[in-house]
């Protein structure tokens, strides 16, 4: 998982030049938003401010993948590589998150700065696909690794996923969400799963749990008194990985062989919707679109090794 949840976010120049129309404000309205306020129309510079922030980003990043990850490991020539059978697909399932929303900042960003709905939605909905579809080139060409047809597919899932609930329904009444608890495993192999906390929520899929969160309210009628940011979530994990297709053979310091079980889970628990919220404040709606990636802890059941579980608080 090389640098998941970076979420740089890379859009095209064009949109610097694109001149698109926004209705004008209405009577007695400020027709100058405050800064956390979406624009009324095209805003070239709020729009240059984006997509020069978001390349730049991303290009840096890509830059510094290149140097920190790939330098160590020859180059090849293009070629593919099949590790759709690695990590109890626990990596896929990053991939659809990761590209879900890094789309979702990119669609928000758009609309921010004034773009067209259905521009913001196409072009901003895309950037997860393309940015991780650029470290999956970068991966075709190393020895180590391969331009993987399984991530690919599972970008485009993510984003498709993400483009068509706006297409639908204009909103995101299922949202892809990620949460991390520290596992026990890293320390069977640091150097692949993580020495410290902040590597090891990107590289130790142990501890990942990645899950679809459905908004209740928005698929019950207009006047349901249900609360609207209540959601439902189901997720999706894996635990006792050392190692992509099969653990390696460990021993303890007295010789021992150690044996650890691999085994999926399944999680069935309650969400908050955070850009569901109600308030006025822009800043707010900001902040809960920032952080709303991330799952809610609330109490839950797993289904794991046979075996169900009562969790008090999950995530």
């Amino acid at each position: 998982m090389r640098f998941r949840f970076f979420f740089a976010l890379l859009l095209l120049p064009a949109f610097c030049f694109a001149q698109l129309e926004k209705e004008p404000p209405q009577d007695g309205m400020d027709p100058h938003p405050k800064f956390f306020q979406p624009a009324f129309r095209f805003d070239k510079k709020r729009t240059t401010l984006v997509v020069g922030t978001e390349t730049t980003l991303a290009a840096g990043s890509l830059i510094a993948l290149g140097q920190v990850w790939y330098k160590d490991y020859p180059h090849t020539s293009f070629h593919f590589f099949n590790d759709n059978g690695e990590w109890e697909q626990m990596d896929k399932a990053g991939h659809i998150v990761t590209a879900y929303t890094v789309g979702r900042y990119g669609i928000r960003l758009l609309e921010w700065s004034g773009v067209s709905r259905t521009k913001a939605v196409w072009f901003g909905g895309l950037t997860g696909f393309v940015y991780q579809g650029a470290i999956e080139m970068l991966d075709g060409y190393s020895s180590e690794w391969g331009f993987s047809g399984g991530d690919i597919s599972a970008n485009a899932i993510g984003c498709g996923f993400l483009i068509g609930q706006e297409f639908l329904w204009r909103e995101q009444r299922i949202s892809f969400k990620y949460s991390f608890r520290k596992s026990n495993y890293a320390a069977y192999r640091p150097e692949l799963l993580g020495t410290k906390w902040h590597e090891q929520i990107l590289k130790d899929y142990n501890g990942q749990t990645y899950w679809a969160s459905v908004n209740i309210a928005s698929f019950l009628k207009d006047e349901t008194r249900f609360p609207k940011f209540i959601n439902l979530a189901f997720g999706y994990g894996a635990n006792g990985m050392t190692g992509g297709h099969e653990n390696p053979t460990m021993t303890n310091a007295a010789g021992n062989t150690i044996t650890l079980n691999r085994y999926r889970q399944y999680y069935l628990s309650l969400d908050i919707d955070l850009t569901k919220i109600p308030t006025h404040s822009h800043f707010l709606k900001t902040v809960f679109e920032t952080f709303g990636f991330l799952k809610i802890p609330a109490p839950g059941i797993e289904l794991s090794d046979g075996k169900v579980y009562g969790r008090v608080f999950m995530y």
